[in-house]
This record gives structure tokens, C-alpha cells and sequence, in this order.
């Protein structure tokens, strides 16, 4: 009987011990993760349970993956480590509204590639709100960013702002609308040389349209500046501005800045109060090198 009471009690410590020796593996990231208005960040970011906001979904995704929205909400600021996609999809109202913060912080590793598309960012930038959104996206660390389709309004600094501290970083930016901003609607400042391609940019009601410093490279081209309290464009010394069929209209200043304009094809500058601009601020291969209204 000893015995036996004695193999029974090993058998009950046994069976005890089975469940932490046999503990479940954590949680895989997924490839691809979804967010929805009527999710829940409890949820493991399936197309069938999404989440709620992208900064719910961002730990759920594996580095290189993406986050799709699957249906109009507001899915919150976020601030991106790694490489990832954020597409807020075709034909819905996907958004980031914030107010006395940036919508997104780009931090990402000096490998990383980020791309963000099909985002409407909402700063509430207006009479009596004294807590407006910072910047839309800021653009800190990370080897390049595409910003596609997106809609920037009313935020208090600027639309995008690159920032850049990662070497031989590089910024495109496609198909892009900007209004209502409280300084410049693209800024370039970062601390080493960046690349920045801006093509079909729709920029108005700011400070300054788009700003180029510290010796920055920024090829502008097939877009619109207007209607800023400034310049339209502008290039601080040491920066450089390669310009291709572009409306710079109805700014205080065409362009403006001691940066290099290397060169200037095919552009129009209209209704400004001034053009800011002659051949003599041109480098480089011209093509068409007035292309103004003769302010």
C-alpha cells in the first residue's frame, strides 16, 4: 500500500509539472496584419480579428511586413523601428489625427525601408485650437522613406519633415497633397547629406512650400507651390534644387534662399509678388531658364 500510495503522489507532481515543461512558444509575428475602425487591439491583427490603431498592429508585424487598413477609421499616431509598409488602401478614409504631436515618427534602423501610402494626416491647424498636430510625418532615423498618396492638413511645424541623421538616407515623395501647415509643407534639414525626390506634390497655404538646407539634395518635379505667406520654394546655402515642370504660383516669393538651383527646365512662376529668381542663381544644364510671368 506504500508503495503505491507513493507511485500515485509522483504521478499527481508529474502531471503538475507537464504544463511548464510543455509551455506554449510566444506569439509569431505576422507578414501581413490589418486594422479596421471597429477592431480591437486585443486582437492578433488577422484579417478576420484586426486591430484598432497601428501602433496595436506595428509589435504584431514581423520587420519587413505590412499594415493594411480594411476599412475607413482613424487608426492613431505611430511611431515606426523597422522596416514596414503602412497602406491605408484605395478608395476609404484612412487617418491619423493628432493634436501636440507628430502623426508619425519614422526611427527606423540605418537599413530600413519605410513606406507609407494612402494616409489622410489631420493636425486640426486652426482659429482657437492652441494644441494642433507637430509635424504629419518626421523623418529621424531609417535608409529611405516613400511617402504615396497621401493628404496632409493643418499641422503646426510642417507636412513631412526629413530629419534625417542615418547616412545616404533618401526620401521620395509621390502623388501628395499639403495644405494648411504653420511653417513649410516639405522640409529638409537633416544633419547629412540627404536625397529628397518630390514628384506631383500639391502643396498650399504655408509658410514655405518646400525648404531645402544643409547642404541637401532635392529634385522637385511635375508639382504645385502656391499661395505661401513666404517663398514657394526655397534653398538655404549649400543646398541644392534640381527644378522640372512646376507651378510656383501666388506666393509672396517664387524662390528664394542662397542655395544652388542646378537646374531650372520648363517651370512656371505666376502671380507671385516676386519671382526671386534669375539666371544669375542658376547652375548647371538650363532649358527654358525664364519660364516666368516677368515679375
Amino acid at each position: 500500500m506504500k508503495l503505491k500510495s507513493l507511485i500515485l503522489a509522483l504521478t499527481a507532481v508529474g502531471a503538475m509539472a507537464m504544463p511548464l515543461l510543455y509551455a506554449a512558444p510566444a506569439q509569431a509575428q505576422a507578414t501581413r496584419t490589418w486594422v479596421s475602425g471597429v477592431g480591437d487591439d486585443a486582437n492578433p491583427c488577422s484579417r478576420t480579428a484586426p486591430c484598432k490603431t497601428f501602433a496595436g498592429a506595428i509589435s504584431k508585424t514581423a520587420p519587413g511586413g505590412e499594415i493594411d487598413a480594411l476599412d475607413p477609421g482613424g487608426f492613431g499616431a505611430l511611431t515606426i523601428t523597422k522596416s514596414i509598409t503602412i497602406d491605408g488602401g484605395g478608395g476609404q478614409v484612412a487617418s491619423v489625427l493628432v493634436a501636440g504631436t507628430n502623426g508619425v515618427n519614422v526611427s527606423a534602423q540605418p537599413t530600413d525601408v519605410v513606406i507609407i501610402k494612402n494616409i489622410r494626416f489631420q493636425g486640426l491647424l486652426g482659429g482657437g485650437n492652441a494644441n494642433a498636430g507637430t509635424n504629419a510625418i518626421r523623418f529621424i532615423t531609417g535608409l529611405k522613406l516613400v511617402v504615396e498618396n497621401c493628404e496632409i492638413y493643418g499641422f503646426l511645424n510642417n507636412g513631412i519633415d526629413i530629419a534625417n541623421s542615418t547616412a545616404s538616407n533618401f526620401t521620395a515623395i509621390n502623388n501628395t497633397q499639403i495644405m494648411n501647415v504653420g511653417n513649410a509643407g516639405i522640409l529638409v534639414e537633416s544633419s547629412v547629406s540627404s536625397s529628397v525626390q518630390v514628384d506631383n506634390a500639391r502643396i498650399y497655404g504655408s509658410k514655405l512650400g518646400v525648404a531645402n538646407t544643409n547642404g541637401n539634395k532635392m529634385f522637385l518635379s511635375h508639382s504645385t507651390s502656391s499661395n505661401a505667406s513666404n517663398a514657394g520654394v526655397e534653398a538655404d546655402p549649400g543646398a541644392t534644387l534640381i527644378l522640372d515642370s512646376n507651378v510656383i504660383s501666388f506666393n509672396v516669393t517664387g524662390i528664394s534662399g542662397g542655395g544652388t538651383i542646378q537646374s531650372f527646365n520648363n517651370n512656371r512662376l505666376a502671380g507671385n509678388g516676386s519671382n526671386g529668381v534669375t539666371p544669375a542663381n542658376i547652375s548647371g544644364t538650363v532649358t527654358n531658364p525664364m519660364g516666368m510671368d516677368g515679375r
